[in-house]
């Protein structure tokens, strides 16, 4: 019985459980930020390369 008493008042590796949680929060947080700005930059070349594509046909045209 004071096995038991003892183990639940210890507290040791309470911080390393306290840290991983953080450390998870950081990871999913980090990777729903990359995945919305992976859409953005993927809008930015789109839109950057269809300007190429049109300043490029309108410099062959005008030769």
């Amino acid at each position: 019985m004071t096995f038991l008493k003892n183990f639940l008042k210890d507290e040791r590796g309470q911080d390393l459980v306290e840290y991983t949680l953080l450390l998870a929060f950081v990871a999913l947080a980090s990777a729903a930020l990359f995945m919305s700005a992976g859409e953005s930059i993927s809008g930015i070349w789109t839109k950057a390369s269809e300007r190429l594509s049109n300043a490029a046909a309108c410099a062959g045209a005008s030769s």
